[in-house]
């Protein structure tokens, strides 16, 4: 894998099924704001369809921009202490974008589930 050569061995893949497209995207905006404090870990976003999580980079092009309700999340550092750490940090920020999500964005979650009837 590229991540090798470049001297971040340590990889971590993250993937967050969310209800729709929306959440997905607000959580990535939301979630990319904050940069990585540490020159030594590296963090790349993207959304993907469900079905997508396994699937080759030719795969995920094809499919449609309104399927792609997962945020992947792919961390990759220097060491395995340093990776640890960066992703501890993620988890305490999607913590807290999740909370907010379901306090106070009932109205999408509700127009999602009258699109399902």
């Amino acid at each position: 894998m590229a991540a090798k050569a470049t001297g971040f061995p340590y990889t971590l893949t993250i993937t967050l099924p969310l209800p729709s497209i929306h959440l997905a995207s607000s959580a990535l905006r939301t979630l990319e704001v904050d940069t990585e404090l540490s020159p030594f870990v590296q963090r790349d976003f993207e959304l993907v369809a469900p079905s997508a999580s396994s699937e080759t980079e030719t795969q995920k092009m094809e499919i449609e921009e309104g399927e792609k309700s997962v945020l992947k999340t792919t961390y990759r550092a220097t060491t395995n202490r340093m990776l640890r750490v960066a992703v501890n940090g993620f988890m305490e920020s999607l913590g807290v974008v999740l909370g907010v999500m379901q306090e106070l964005d009932v109205d999408v979650l509700e127009m999602d589930q009258s699109h399902e009837e």
